[in-house]
């Protein structure tokens, strides 16, 4: 069953070490300029509030009309006595200066405070989130899957293009522009960081949670533990790379929930069955491969029933059964453990097109064969006809 994932990571929490990507020396400048000049409002005197969109930890979100202007666009409002200042600058002007694919959310322009509240301004998903089309246990239809991940990918790609990396993709931060999803865009970029930025490891119950943070899992575990036992101890903090890779990651469980409203496992780390089942299949899998390319085959034959009996031999684990191999393919791309070997989100373009659920590829199949029969019988109705042709010819 699918369930709303709640990501457990402070904005707030001193966790960069150090920044030295230029990408985020320009934004922390931007940071600066704008809060020179961020003045102070009331909502209420220049906005009309519809409705509430969405709440969290990080604050609120409304849709408005701006009494002026009438433009309907989405207020997004952080409570002062847990946001910093520089962090609502950050997300704010990341979102209004690099979010320049039609797929990202984007700024308005618009960014003031309040006596609670830091505010900005932003495009307004009128359709709600990907989260509110999932149908549990069903998914999305094929089809569509694929035309948002194609949309994702390039937003994706294009963010990382500039210089960072979004951390948080989940079905609740992409918000729809149609009832049908023809136009996505992601948002929520307040966990958003300079690709290279050191960043203290920080765990959170959720498939999306890379396993490469697990040890901030056991890390929080003993100091449970020292904290029950009263030991005053204190523990060193574990420190991790932001990379690209992290949302490559979240990608691949995008395309498995979208597939069928499901979650491959819990969280990524050795005591979930699902997870520790899929790794164990990976493993195996990449070893039969690596086999298969580096021996020397008498025929090109001989290396697919070798293939086919390790498949046999390494069923996928039983939460994938119904995705075919072409999605099994691209998800051990994005779902690598490790980290460095982890595909990028364009990889995803290359696997549009083609089947991604079983039921889809052997519907293509039967297709196909329907087809080759035809083309058959008008190969076979074209010689005979050719040949009365000829018959005829010669008795002239």
């Amino acid at each position: 069953m699918l369930k709303r994932v709640k990501t457990q990571l402070s904005r707030d929490q001193p966790t960069e070490h150090k920044m030295t990507a230029a990408a985020a020396l320009e934004l922390d400048e931007l940071c600066f300029l704008t809060a020179q000049s961020m003045p102070s409002l009331k909502v209420s005197e220049h906005f009309q509030v519809v409705k509430l969109l969405g709440q969290g930890s990080y604050g609120k979100v409304v849709l408005a009309v701006h009494r002026k202007r009438g433009t309907p666009m989405a207020l997004k409002l952080f409570p002062r006595q847990s946001t910093s200042l520089h962090s609502f600058l950050r997300e704010y002007n990341l979102s209004l200066s690099y979010c320049t694919h039609p797929s990202l959310t984007r700024a308005l322009g618009i960014f003031f405070s309040t006596p609670t509240y830091y505010v900005f301004a932003q495009q307004a998903g009128l359709y709600g989130d990907l989260y509110s089309v999932i149908v549990s246990e069903v998914g999305v239809d094929e089809e569509c899957v694929q035309r948002v991940m194609a949309q994702l990918s390039s937003a994706v790609s294009h963010l990382h293009s500039l210089g960072f990396v979004h951390r948080d993709i989940k079905p609740e931060n992409i918000f729809l522009c149609d009832s049908s999803c023809r136009w996505v865009k992601l948002g929520d970029f307040g966990l958003a960081r300079a690709s290279g930025t050191c960043v203290r490891a920080v765990w959170y119950e959720s498939p999306f949670c890379t396993p490469e943070v697990e040890p901030a899992k056991k890390a929080e575990k003993e100091m449970e533990r020292r904290l029950r036992e009263g030991t005053e101890e204190e523990m060193e903090d574990i420190w991790v790379t932001v990379e690209p890779c992290i949302d490559s990651w979240a990608l691949g469980v995008l395309v498995y929930c979208l597939l069928t409203g499901c979650f491959p496992w819990e969280e990524s780390t050795h005591d979930d069955r699902g997870y520790s089942r899929f790794k164990e299949w990976f493993i195996r899998d990449t070893e039969q491969k690596e086999k298969i390319r580096h021996a020397e085959w008498e025929s090109e034959e001989d290396s697919y029933i070798i293939l086919k009996g390790n498949q046999r031999d390494n069923p996928v684990p039983s939460q994938f059964e119904g995705l075919s191999p072409l999605v099994m393919t691209l998800l051990k791309e994005l779902l690598h453990p490790e980290p460095k070997k982890r595909g990028s989100p364009e990889e995803i373009l290359s696997y549009l097109g083609g089947p991604w659920l079983m039921e889809t590829e052997r519907e293509e199949r039967r297709k196909a064969e329907e087809a080759e029969k035809e083309a058959k019988k008008i190969r076979e109705g074209a010689g005979v006809e050719g040949k009365l042709v000829r018959e005829g010819r010669g008795e002239r």
